[in-house]
């Protein structure tokens, strides 16, 4: 068995991104999987995103936290959602955080779950500004 997880595209324009991500755990959790490809948002001029800068994270968590990480060969810790929250990390008044992985950044954002037992769950919604080239 797996967690039951989704993953939906509420807004990909030419700048900006909105995705909302739900897991309920059958107790295995998730180790760095993959939440936003930036090869499958939508692509400006023909030029493909290549990364994204998260403005907003909006969770709630109830039981599990979520490491929030930039993929790269060692992924880099982007930002911590503890167990037990729901708020809002605002991030619009310094623009963002930037992807600062070093080897083998791909531009992508994964999760990995924190303490994850039978019937933990969270929602998540990152609000982005995509970057190409």
């Amino acid at each position: 068995m797996a967690d039951a997880v989704t993953s939906q595209t509420i807004y990909d324009g030419s700048r900006r991104a909105v995705m909302k991500f739900t897991n309920i755990s059958d107790g295995t959790g998730e180790s760095a999987v993959t939440k936003v490809d930036v090869a499958s948002l939508s692509s400006y001029d023909g030029t493909p995103c290549s990364s994204v800068q998260i403005l907003k994270i909006s969770a709630m968590t109830d039981g599990m936290g979520v490491n929030i990480l930039w993929d790269a060969t060692t992924d880099v810790l982007c930002a911590t959602v503890p167990q037990n929250v729901a708020y809002t990390y605002d991030f619009t008044d310094f623009s963002g955080l930037i992807n600062n992985a070093g080897t083998g950044k791909n531009g992508n954002v994964v999760f990995t779950t924190v303490g994850a037992a039978l019937g933990d769950r969270y929602t998540i919604v990152l609000d982005m500004i995509k970057h190409y080239g």
